[in-house]
């Protein structure tokens, strides 16, 4: 499994929005050259963020984006589900719906739950707060 420029670029723009919390709003420009990423690209991810909650746009020649809430109370899961859907180890327990055949013997179904629960609990328990914390840290 491995994550796609929309989980990965947006979770560096939400990151640099968090390291600005209550500093005012960025631009689009500010954060794709701080994070080094490409700004018709970026446009799209906070488009999305945006429609997600997650993000707000200020109008005016001081304006740019904002968080909705503090960084302590994004997720980096939630970041990445609103870019790439949920996470998908295996698609014989990405639908609960539609089980398997081999479902009631199969040898690896509990492994693939055990990977899918853990990526989840890692990625809920990070906060944009601490991503800023730990940056801070390495400066």
């Amino acid at each position: 499994m491995k994550l796609s420029t929309k989980g990965r670029y947006g979770l560096k723009a939400m990151f640099e929005l968090a390291l600005y919390y209550g500093k005012g709003p960025l631009s689009i420009k500010d954060i794709a050259d701080k994070q080094d990423l490409s700004e018709n690209y970026l446009e799209q991810l906070i488009s999305t963020l945006k429609k997600r909650g997650l993000v707000k746009s200020i109008r005016g020649a001081q304006g740019g984006y904002l968080l909705t809430k503090p960084p302590k109370e994004i997720t980096v899961g939630v970041v990445i589900r609103a870019l790439e859907g949920e996470i998908k180890i295996s698609d014989c327990i990405a639908d609960e719906d539609n089980a398997c055949e081999r479902e009631s013997f199969c040898v690896t179904k509990n492994v693939w739950i055990k990977i899918r629960d853990s990526i989840n609990d890692t990625i809920d328990n990070i906060t944009l707060e601490d991503m800023v914390n730990e940056y801070e840290d390495i400066q």
